[in-house]
């Protein structure tokens, strides 16, 4: 029988590729380091930076597409590539999502990074573009979901 199993991607080096983009203004739906990105953009950023090409094509979506139902959309495309970990356990490098709001899904992700005094957050959003700021409790009141990105795949 075969199985496939993810490995962790190394933590360090998430942070650098997401570090790069600091600086990268908020353009909706794009993913083009120094060019412009959404919160989803920067992970997509990073997914390419590890492995290249992204597993499948993301579809065009509104400013407000997580209050338009309740499906978890960004959680459900996580899970498909990633490897969800307890929110307890996300350390440097994870990737955080966020609600928005109660009762609806999740709708912005950064990632955790850290530094000597407290965590950070690298996150895109409008305004401001790709920054890295303290994770406040006002994030972390609002973070429901993380997940590491994979290594690779290994077949056993």
């Amino acid at each position: 029988m075969t199985a496939i199993t993810l490995t962790p991607a190394d933590p360090s080096a998430v942070l650098a590729i997401a570090r790069a983009w600091i600086g990268t203004p908020y353009l909706h739906q794009f993913s083009l380091q120094g060019v412009g990105c959404d919160c989803l953009g920067l992970a997509r950023g990073i997914w390419r930076a590890l492995h290249g090409d992204e597993p499948w094509e993301v579809p065009p979506y509104s400013r407000d597409w997580g209050e338009a139902g309740r499906r978890e959309v960004l959680v459900e495309a996580a899970r498909a590539a990633l490897i969800e970990v307890a929110l307890d356990d996300a350390g440097p490098g994870a990737l955080i999502l966020f609600r928005m709001g109660p009762r609806i899904p999740a709708k912005h992700c950064g990632i955790l990074g850290a530094s000597v005094v407290r965590p950070t957050l690298l996150h895109a959003y409008d305004r401001s573009g790709v920054v890295e700021e303290a994770f406040t409790p006002a994030w972390s009141r609002r973070a429901t979901f993380a997940f590491v990105f994979p290594a690779a795949l290994e077949v056993i």
